[in-house]
This record gives structure tokens, C-alpha cells and sequence, in this order.
């Protein structure tokens, strides 16, 4: 029931905050039980949203601008509606209950996203404002992105961008949802219309190890020679992982890695421990080989190329601020 009532409460919100540019004041949201609906007010919502950030009838009633016991009046409705606890009092103010901390727990990301939506559209229209959001793999970010977020940040500094960090499948799933608006991510990927990829810079990567394993630098060594050296790799799941999956199955060498890391960065550490070998960029590992901190093994086999793209959502519009940043990306590269 409680889903339920989210789900209804996150509709309504959306409908309330856009007709409140148009002063519109509307209360609404339902709920389900025996069979019929009943109406509970917005405002309930919005005011156990407060009341339970701040932990305070009192401190809610402020930032709310109402009086407390107007306050205390709203969340026993709401309670009784409801047909269970939300709040406990104690010496320090007021606790949650579990059945307050559930609710309390999907009302604030609906609040969240509503006070995101809000800040967006009071943005001005310009390009010179507004907010990018942009899901990153690691790589993309490291050999490519962070480079162009400078110069574009220099150019307009009052646009706001926010990174979320991804596997490029996780950024590619992200905007299937319409949760980003841009990603930039390294192949491989999968793609199905309405997503389109366009490629951005080319990156290669090495094979690496520590001291331990220095000696397998003096030759040539192909994959078969290295199979019962450790192997570090990322995650299962990962674009990369995918990749060198592919690549040791088309030589016929089962790919098996020793020891699975969540990110790039978490790989370095773990060879210059000489815990095993991995595949690392090599524009990252240029300055790590120069210190003499990791050491290139020359392997027989031709390593893939891989790219750094740039994905959008065809039938998704562009706001002006996202617009100005995906033509940037487009000149920067052409």
C-alpha cells in the first residue's frame, strides 16, 4: 500500500509544481484501501517531508513558515490516514518510526527530484545558465572528458554540471531511463535506437605489471605464455571486462581473471603490490612507466582499439544548456 501511495503522491507532485507557475493551488493525492480512495493533501507530504528532515515540529514550522501546533495537527491527520505511527517523541525531539523512516525514505528522492525539476526550469534560457547532467565511465572521464569540461567551464561558467560515475553499461541503462542527459562512455556498448553513439577520440591500452613481474618485459609473450601469470581485470559487467573476455576467447584462451576490481584506478595499486598483471590505458600509464613504478609487456596478439564516445537519446529534446555542450563536444573533436 505504501508503494502504492508513493507512486501517486510522485504523479501529483509533478502536476502540482508545474500548475503552481500558473498560482494554481491544487490538493491532492489518494489512497487506496478497501476499495475506494480517500484524499489526503499534498501538503501532508510536504510538511512530514520537513518534519522529518529536520527531526522538529518547531524547526519544520519554521522553514515552513506555519505554526507548530498547525504542524502537529497535519501529521496526526496524516497518521490517521495513514493507519500506522510515523513519529515517536523522545527527549531530543522526535524519532522515526520504521514505517516513517519507509515513507520518509521514497518522499525525499520524490522531493528531491521535484526541487531539481523546479531549480531547471527557473534557470534563465540562455546559454550562458542551466544544468548538464552527464553519466561517465572512468576512462572517458580521465583521457577525454575532464580536458573539455575545463575549456567549457572557462566559456560558461555559469552552467552547472553534475558527473555521475558509471560503467558505461550502467550509463547506457541511464539513459535508456532519460536519468542523464549526455553520456560519455568507452566502447564497447551495445546500442538500440533511440540511443546513437558518436565516436570522440580513439585510447589504447597496455598490458602492465610490477617489479615481480619485470622479467616478462625482456620478450614478446603471447596470451597463451601469460595464463598462469595472476590476472587483474575489472569487474564482470563491465564494457571492459566484455572486451578482454572477447579478445582471449577469439585468441582460444579462456579468460580468467585472479582478481576483479570495481574501478581503473584500484588496479594500479594492486600490480605495483605485484598481486598480478592488467590492462591499463596506456596515456595513463605513461608517467607510472617513466618512475619506473610499473613495467609494458609486449604481447603478440594485436590489443583492440578502443573509443571514447559521446551518447545521446534521439527522442529525448535538449534543453539550451545541453545543446550548447553537445556542440561543443561535436567541434572539439572535428
Amino acid at each position: 500500500m505504501v508503494v502504492f501511495h508513493i507512486l501517486i503522491i510522485y504523479i501529483c507532485m509533478i502536476s502540482l509544481y508545474a500548475l503552481k507557475y500558473y498560482k494554481v493551488t491544487i490538493y491532492f493525492s489518494f489512497r487506496f484501501s478497501l476499495g475506494r480512495l480517500d484524499m489526503i493533501t499534498f501538503d501532508y507530504y510536504r510538511i512530514f517531508y520537513f518534519v522529518a528532515k529536520y527531526k522538529s515540529f518547531t524547526k519544520a514550522a519554521e522553514v515552513l513558515q506555519n505554526s507548530q501546533p498547525n504542524i502537529s495537527r497535519c501529521m496526526g491527520n496524516l497518521e490517521q490516514e495513514l493507519e500506522c505511527k510515523l513519529f515517536m517523541r523522545s527527549n531530543r525531539g522526535i524519532i522515526l518510526t520504521p514505517e516513517g523512516k519507509k515513507l520518509y525514505k521514497h518522499v525525499s528522492i520524490a522531493y528531491k527530484h521535484l526541487t531539481l525539476g523546479e531549480e531547471e526550469l527557473h534557470q534563465d534560457k540562455t546559454f550562458e545558465k542551466g544544468i548538464i547532467t552527464i553519466g561517465v565511465s572512468e576512462n572517458a572521464l580521465r583521457l577525454f572528458l575532464l580536458d573539455k569540461l575545463e575549456i567549457f567551464h572557462e566559456q560558461f561558467p555559469n552552467i552547472r554540471i553534475r558527473i555521475f560515475n558509471h560503467s558505461t553499461p550502467e550509463a547506457i541503462r541511464a539513459m535508456r531511463a532519460n536519468l542523464i542527459d549526455l553520456a560519455v562512455v568507452t566502447t564497447p556498448m551495445s546500442l538500440k535506437k533511440p540511443l546513437e553513439k558518436i565516436p570522440l577520440s580513439k585510447c589504447k591500452e597496455i598490458l602492465i605489471c610490477g617489479p615481480k613481474y619485470s622479467y616478462l618485459t625482456d620478450t614478446a609473450k603471447s596470451l597463451k605464455d601469460l595464463t598462469e601469470i595472476p590476472l587483474i581485470s575489472l569487474s564482470e559487467g563491465t564494457g571492459t571486462y566484455d572486451l578482454y573476455n572477447k579478445f582471449y576467447i577469439a585468441h582460444s584462451v579462456p579468460f580468467t581473471p585472479d582478481m576483479e576490481v570495481a574501478t581503473t584506478d584500484q588496479i594500479i595499486p594492486m600490480i605495483t603490490h605485484n598481486l598480478g598483471i592488467g590492462f591499463y590505458p596506456e596515456d595513463l600509464a605513461t608517467e607510472l612507466i617513466e618512475d619506473k613504478k610499473v613495467f609494458p609487456i609486449n604481447i603478440e596478439e594485436k590489443l583492440p582499439i578502443r573509443e571514447v564516445c559521446l551518447v545521446i537519446n534521439k527522442s529525448s529534446a535538449m534543453s539550451t544548456s545541453v545543446q550548447k555542450f553537445y556542440n561543443f563536444l561535436r567541434n572539439s573533436v572535428s
